[in-house]
């Protein structure tokens, strides 16, 4: 009985970790500390914004002023989230490329994924909402644009697999129709219970949606693999590792642990930002909080495109909406139902309508597997022009509670 548990145990090992994995350590320990910590730290410019870390944790101590730490942690964020997607990148790399992927995949949006388990616990659901449309907007209309319009600066025109980025919408046009009949119910007033009907819609389609989620994860990763493979070029799988797989695992805590500090000072202060930038809270969690949080994947998509991997560019943007729509909303959705949260998929009517026009544009852009400069400049476009509606939209839930807040706060200043 022992040596057959011994068998399966070293054939499931076998089955998820690579058969000849790395020895990172074959120079010493010491060169191996030495270039580990060089690369996490010092070979990318945009870990000197780390600085950050610590001058959000005494502004917030301090007492600086919650723009100062909204700011702060902000800008601390984003070399986090990209950092932590590098190490992600270095663990993956003791796995095959199922279990690559599937880390990939279930890290890709983590900052997005605390943000929100950070604004769900402190009962702001309309955050939490606005910041998860914000990421999907950013990355179909600005990262996409700025892919197409970088790339095509020095190229007539660049291909892509059309089929596979087609997949990608046609669940992203599932999850707008998940996300659409909630408001829809709710403006035409034909709920059968009130609000309750609204909130057991979107746990139901939420559900739906984290099933549909799992079966796309198996058709990207298991049985239609080469409808996501970059066939221009083989060599990003051989990318030397830096990073040891247990102290992969360790900085994977350590970065997210950060990111879980920083996510609470965000929520904490993001309406005392508001109040002191003379900004609206919508305005902020869909354009602010998904441009300067995601910039170091956008700054990625945008490389790639200027390379001419356009297959990896438009994975990282559609393929991060796509993430978002089924798998980081809904998980929200059910997170906030154990918790007694009513967070529903009630977007409001004019966040649903960008979110449907936006998918629909873009859709009709990517359908052809060409991209060129007009294209990009086509969204980016259409971006600013959402981001100036956003700019003049008054959200009656923020504000009322905006308004409470005041209220409260000046009672107890009295």
């Amino acid at each position: 009985m022992c040596a057959n548990k011994r068998i399966l145990y070293r054939f499931v090992l076998n089955r998820i970790f690579k058969a000849n994995k790395p020895d990172v350590m074959k120079d010493g320990f010491a060169v191996y500390m030495q270039r580990a910590t060089q690369e996490l730290f010092f070979t990318n410019k945009l870990n000197y914004l780390l600085v950050c870390v610590p001058l959000a944790i005494i502004s917030n101590g301090g007492g600086w002023g919650d723009g100062l730490t909204f700011t702060f942690s902000l800008i601390a964020i984003c070399p986090l989230a990209e950092r932590l997607g590098f190490i992600t990148e270095q663990l993956a790399g003791y796995t095959n490329s199922t279990i690559g992927g599937l880390l990939n995949a279930s890290f890709g949006n983590a900052t997005e994924m605390i943000v929100s388990m950070y604004a769900l616990k402190a009962g702001l659901l309309r955050v939490v909402q606005l910041s998860l449309l914000g990421s999907i907007l950013s990355n179909m209309l600005l990262v996409l644009g700025c892919a197409f319009l970088f790339g095509g600066m020095s190229r007539k025109e660049q291909y892509f697999n059309a089929e596979g980025v087609m997949m990608n919408f046609g669940l992203l046009l599932l999850a707008v129709m998940g996300l659409s009949l909630p408001a829809v119910l709710h403006f035409t007033h034909t709920e059968l219970h009130g609000t309750a009907s609204e909130l057991a819609l979107s746990r139901f389609s939420s559900t739906i949606l984290l099933l549909i989620y799992l079966a796309f994860l198996y058709f990207q990763l298991v049985t239609h693999t080469h409808l996501y493979e970059d066939e221009e070029d083989d060599d990003d799988d051989d990318e030397e590792l830096v990073l040891g797989f247990w102290d992969s695992i360790v900085w994977l805590g350590v970065f997210t642990v950060f990111i879980a500090i920083l996510s609470d000072y965000l929520v904490a202060t993001i309406e005392g930002a508001s109040a002191s930038w003379d900004f609206s809270v919508a305005f902020i969690s869909v354009i602010l909080l998904p441009i300067v949080g995601n910039a170091a994947e956008h700054a990625s998509a945008v490389m790639f495109a200027m390379n001419n991997k356009m297959d990896i560019s438009l994975g990282v943007a559609v393929g991060s909406s796509t993430q978002i729509a089924l798998l980081v909303i809904p998980f929200c959705v059910i997170v906030g139902w154990f918790m007694n949260k009513p967070m529903d998929l009630n977007l409001q009517m004019f966040e649903t309508a960008t979110l449907f026009t936006t998918v629909i544009t873009v859709a009709f852009v990517c359908q052809d597997g060409r991209s060129n400069w007009l294209k990009g400049l086509v969204l980016i476009l259409a971006y600013i022009l959402l981001s100036a509606s956003f700019f003049f939209h008054k959200d009656p839930a923020l504000i009322g509670r905006q308004a409470a807040s005041s209220v409260r706060e000046w009672n107890e200043e009295f």
